[in-house]
Parts: C-alpha cells; structure tokens; sequence
C-alpha cells in the first residue's frame, strides 16, 4: 500500500512537472508569435510611410485616393490625424489639410445658420466648402469621407457639431442643441421631402399626437423649422435646411 502511495505522489510530481513545461513552452510560443506580429506591424509601418512618400501628390488631390490610404493607416493603428508634428505631417500635411477644412466647415455652417438653422445635408455642405476653397485658391478637392473626417476633430468644440446618419446619407447638426431620438427621426424623415407632417409622423412611427407635437414643437423652439399653415389641411413643417442649395 505504501509503494502505491509513493508511486502515486510521484505520478502527481510528474504531472505537475510536465503542466509546468507545457505552461513554459505556451508562454515561449506565444512571445515569439508577438515578436513576429510586431515585426511584421514594424514592416507594415514602414512600407506605409514608403507608400505614403511614393504617393504624397496623390493623397493630397484626390479624396478617394486620400480614404483609401486613411482605411489602410487605420489597420496599422496609425492616426496621420493625430498630431501636427512628425513624420506624416511633414510628408503630407494631413494634419494641416483636415485643421483648415474644420476652419471652413466651421465657417460655413456659421453663415448659413440664419438660413437653414443649424442643419444641412453633407451634400450641400460639400459644395458650398468647395465654393469656399476655390474662393482662397485651394485646389484640392475634397469627398464626403474628408468632411465627416474633420467634423469629427470638431467635437473638441463640445456638441455643436455632429452629423446624423440618414440611411447612406449624413446630415451636419452645428447648433448647440441635444437632440432626442423623437427629434432625430423627425430630421432623418424629414431629410427626404424636406418637411413633415403630424400625420406622416404618426403613420410611419406609430406615435400618438402628443409624442409628434411635442418633438416637432422642440424643433421649432431650436430654430430648426418652420411652420407652413395653408399645405393641405394641416399644418406642414418645413426644414429650411433640408432644401436644396440653389
């Protein structure tokens, strides 16, 4: 009895001795696949840089071009965006190009606010940024991706900027207002005819008529819509901001 139990301890040591090696060639493994990820990120970087000096030109004056090197930095865990010094804001300027478009957009969106209160589809900001650049001599050309871009730098500002996505489209929010998720459908609606309706609000989203007076009421209150009360029977909200660029 006794030689079983003695063997029986050693089984156990031998047991727990070769867990111990495994753990140890585990831990060995893995440190030498990190090292080989990291070399392999390390040779990534570097060819990017090499892209990135290759293609300068390129990533400057085409914006599709200029998103698609942003996805490939993205993958590496690069930010060209980060900082105003270094090796991408020497090479690119990308930090400059994103900085002056804020300005612009910033620019924009304050001359217009009186007209559209606040919001404007990403299209029609687009246009009047390019307006704006071609104005100061800038040439480079500029694609939804750059805007949504360098609006979101902007949230630094606090919430007068943000964009509200409305199915493959963006609309720019640049008033200081928290919208609710009633207000929000309400525009993401509203971002198709330009207007809404206590009616329409009420079929599509199965509200009662006090949720839909109520959200459109808040709107209003923000300077975001006006109120039409000769269309149809009722009463017609429009989004000046919504309409068409002329």
């Amino acid at each position: 009895m006794r030689r079983r139990g003695v063997g029986g301890y050693g089984a156990i040591q031998k047991q727990q001795l070769a867990q111990a090696r495994f753990k140890d060639k585990g831990s060995e493994i893995a440190d030498d696949q990190l090292q080989q990820m990291t070399k392999q990120m390390e040779t990534f970087r570097s060819n990017l840089q090499d892209f990135a000096s290759k293609y300068k030109n390129k990533i400057r004056k085409n914006p599709e071009f200029r998103q698609q090197f942003q996805e490939m930095c993205a993958a590496t865990g690069v930010d060209p965006l980060a900082s105003s010094k270094g090796f991408w804001a020497n090479m690119l300027g990308v930090g400059d190009f994103y900085y002056e478009l804020g300005v612009q957009i910033v620019e924009v969106c304050l001359a217009t606010r009186h007209r559209n209160g606040g919001i404007l589809p990403l299209e029609d900001l687009q246009q009047l940024v390019l307006k704006s650049r071609k104005i100061s001599s800038k040439q480079e050309d500029i694609g939804y991706d750059d805007l949504l871009r360098a609006i979101d730098k902007l949230k630094i500002l606090g919430e007068g900027f943000r964009t509200i996505a409305c199915g493959k489209k963006y609309i720019v929010q640049s008033v200081p207002a928290e919208l609710s998720i009633d207000q929000t459908q309400v525009i993401q609606k509203a971002s198709v005819t330009g207007y809404v309706t206590l009616s329409s609000l009420m079929e599509d989203f199965g509200w009662e008529k006090l949720r839909a007076q109520r959200s459109v009421d808040d709107l209003i209150r923000e300077g975001l819509v006006w109120v039409d009360e000769q269309f149809a029977g009722e009463y017609c909200y429009w989004f000046p901001g919504l309409q068409k660029v002329s």
